[in-house]
């Protein structure tokens, strides 16, 4: 049997190969991910996203723990950061939830970002796929520590939690650059520390003058000690109550259009951009058309439009 028909069997081994696969960019991979991908859109993914330092592992450790108390199976893709030198990757998230290494319901799956910006790795899609096609329920998506505008992962998950702790800045932080935007939930965890009660306060303050439409979702901040397991029931709830308003609403039609254009697209981009490459190592030379750039023979905006014109000619016709 082919990878794709194995897991969709549930063969975790064959889950584990394909991803591996996939992020390696294996050119095998796209094939099974063709056969799978009809199977897919039944796991509903929830996205953990937050400063370095906040918590976010310990916290997926425990709603994973939560979920499988509840009778769900869970897929965990865990994004740790690519050192720029090097290119190495410690992928340490999944050492914060080692308890669940025996439990078949969990599969936790480590990505380096390898590059890509946004706090995602480039296979998490399709890496999340594979778990939606082997049969998890919940997909927790762990991003890597980001900024204020990487903010990629609202852009895949149905729900997506922002982790705040205490001590990050003043209000003024809670407003930059889309940060109230992306949540649908907002945790202030590390809730022991002091400042823990003026973040959330802050938050909820910021959150207020939204001013939500009547009729949508008004987001909620919660306090937790993923270190404690105190206020993982009540984030789970919330959760859980975030779902059920996505699926009746009716604003997953439009998430699942738009997320499956930017899909499209984006698989179109590096798809058109290998071609690219390939078609200058056979038809062109890069080191030579650098080195008119360096010379001032020819700017970059016109070597572009020259090779594209090569590689699709317009049609005279």
């Amino acid at each position: 049997m082919s990878l794709a028909e194995q897991v969709l069997q549930g063969n975790i081994r064959a889950a584990a190969r394909l991803m591996r696969d996939i992020d390696d960019g294996r050119s095998q991979a796209v094939d099974e991910l063709k056969k799978l991908y009809p199977r897919t859109g039944n796991a509903f993914i929830i996205g953990i996203t937050g400063p370095p330092g906040a918590g976010k592992s310990t916290l997926v450790d425990q709603l994973t723990a939560s979920f499988r108390a509840r009778g769900k199976k869970v897929g965990v893709v865990a994004i740790d950061p690519t050192s720029p030198f090097t290119g190495g990757a410690i992928l340490g998230d999944r050492i914060r939830m080692n308890r669940h290494s025996c439990d078949e319901g969990v599969f936790i799956r480590s990505l380096a970002t390898r590059g890509a910006l946004g706090g995602l790795s480039r296979s998490t899609s399709d890496v999340a796929l594979v778990m939606d096609a082997l049969g998890m329920d919940i997909v927790i998506i762990e991003t890597v520590g980001v900024g204020q505008d990487e903010v990629d992962i609202v852009k895949e998950a149905h729900t997506t939690c922002v982790v705040m702790v205490p001590g990050l800045g003043d209000d003024i932080q809670a407003i930059k650059a889309g940060i109230l935007e992306i949540g649908d939930i907002f945790v202030v965890n590390k809730a022991d520390r002091e400042g823990a009660d003026r973040t959330a306060r802050e938050l909820s303050n910021m959150l207020d003058m939204r001013h939500a439409a009547p009729g949508n979702w008004s987001p909620k901040v919660l306090r937790t000690e993923a270190t404690r397991c105190t206020g993982i029931e009540d984030l789970t709830d919330e959760i859980m109550a975030h779902r059920d308003f996505f699926l009746s609403s009716g604003t997953i039609d439009n998430f699942l259009r738009e997320r499956n254009q930017r899909h499209f697209l984006g698989i179109l981009r590096d798809d058109l951009f290998k071609k690219a490459l390939l078609f200058i190592e056979k038809n062109a030379n890069l080191d030579k058309i650098v080195a008119s750039m360096c010379e001032n023979h020819i700017d970059p905006y016109s070597a572009v439009e020259e090779i594209v014109s090569k590689m699709i000619p317009e049609n005279t016709d």
